[in-house]
């Protein structure tokens, strides 16, 4: 395995070649341009990607309707944190090393949009009230500083066909309890005891 591995940027250039042109270098922005912006107002959803002092990573989903995302100005974004399993990986991890990555998605459109920069969480009641979904706001947010913003091209969509319904009646894929049943060697009875909570949380803790 080991004499087929690449250890180093030399050896990637030298077998992959460079970037195919000078505007993919480019399209990185240190700044919210209104293009930027306006995918992430109509954006529904993101994936955060948090690390570890460690150097170990955590990824975790986060939506709303479109307008979730607060765009205080063109350096910064505000997402509230809604109700979840109160392990809070994201949060310790943010605590403990700001550093964090979000991709925005939308629906149907194939390109998509990466943020990179550091983060705070913040209880500031201004802040707070930016995010009332039936009568509740979130206790906590994340406040987002943009080092870098860009735009993704569309090909991982495209081979993967995402957004299209190849893929929508071929099988149920597992249930969040039937994951988390396999290595935690539950029966049948306890595993849909969890299905139930699961269910049970979904509906009485959205917001």
């Amino acid at each position: 395995m080991k004499e087929h591995q690449i250890i180093s940027e030399e050896q990637l250039r030298e077998l992959m070649g460079e970037p195919i042109h000078p505007l993919v270098v480019a399209k990185r922005t240190p700044l919210l341009t209104p293009s930027i912006k306006k995918y992430i107002e109509l954006s529904p959803f993101a994936a955060l990607a948090t690390h570890l002092p460690d150097g170990s990573s955590d990824i975790s989903p986060r939506g709303d309707p479109p307008g979730w995302v607060y765009i205080r100005d063109e350096k910064t974004l505000i997402l509230p944190e809604r109700p979840g399993n109160k392990n809070f990986d994201s949060l310790i991890n943010i605590i403990n090393q700001p550093k964090i990555s979000l991709l925005f998605m939308i629906p149907d459109v194939l390109e998509t949009v990466r943020i990179n920069g550091s983060a705070i969480i913040s209880t500031d009641p201004e802040l707070l009230a930016l995010f009332p979904i039936n009568g509740k706001l979130p206790e906590l947010c994340i406040v987002v500083t943009i080092e870098e913003a860009l735009g993704h091209c569309s090909k991982a969509y495209r081979r993967s066909k995402l957004w299209e319904d190849d893929y929508k009646s071929k099988g149920k894929a597992p249930s969040l309890a039937e994951l988390m049943s396999d290595h935690l060697n539950l029966d049948q009875g306890m595993s849909q005891e969890l299905n139930e909570g699961i269910e049970n949380d979904t509906k009485e803790r959205m917001y």
